[in-house]
């Protein structure tokens, strides 16, 4: 982060515990430069500490900087959807999630993450049946990298992140091994991956 960020900086955060650790980590020095801290999409019904809202501001407090909150639902139908982004507040901060310079992100496994989301029985059962190991961004991928389900989510998109000049994957546990592998195929070239020994060393033996 700090050897890409420059000037000013619109920061794109998702959810999850693994995005909660960094926001732990994250210092004063780093927001020397000027920051804005996003949330990258609506959350709620998660677990508060693992919002992308509470999130964003816990890193834009560490770094002493600025952020702003994204009261949306995670994931919504097609009516509610086309009525929530015409509203002025989130219209406008869907904007700042869209010229942001930065996106830090999680991978989830696809099947974890149906449940945290409360996903339908048939849901699961669909990401069971086309074999889906990994999800990011409410996309869900088999272990070739096919998108085999989207949730239709109010923030950013997988197509999105071409537009964004510094994309940053963190995941970690050989647990996730499968999920960041499905991933990786189809995250934009301009994706660095950090990960831990035990994922790495999963990934290498294939």
């Amino acid at each position: 982060m700090k050897k890409y960020l420059t000037g000013k900086n619109i920061i794109a955060v998702t959810g999850g515990s693994t995005m909660a650790a960094v926001a732990n980590v994250l210092t004063p020095e780093i927001g020397k430069k000027e920051l804005l801290f996003v949330p990258a999409r609506g959350g709620i019904g998660e677990d508060v500490q693992n919002q992308a809202n509470t999130i964003s501001s816990i890193m834009s407090k560490n770094t002493q900087s600025k952020h702003r909150v994204f009261y949306v639902p995670d994931q919504v139908s097609n009516e509610i959807y086309q009525s929530l982004i015409k509203e002025p507040e989130i219209h406008e901060v869907l904007n700042l999630i869209k010229s942001a310079s930065m996106v830090l992100h999680g991978i989830g496994d696809a099947i974890t993450m149906a449940e945290r989301r409360k996903s339908r029985p048939e849901v699961i059962q669909k990401l069971e049946a086309n074999a889906a190991v990994g999800e990011a961004f409410g996309y869900y991928f088999n272990e070739k990298g096919e998108i085999v389900h989207k949730v239709l989510t109010i923030g950013l998109q997988l197509e999105d992140l071409a537009q964004i000049p510094n994309v940053i994957a963190v995941a970690g546990g050989a647990s996730k091994a499968k999920a960041i592998k499905a991933y990786m195929k189809q995250a934009p070239a301009s994706t660095i991956l950090i990960t831990d020994e035990g994922a790495a060393r999963k990934l290498l033996k294939g």
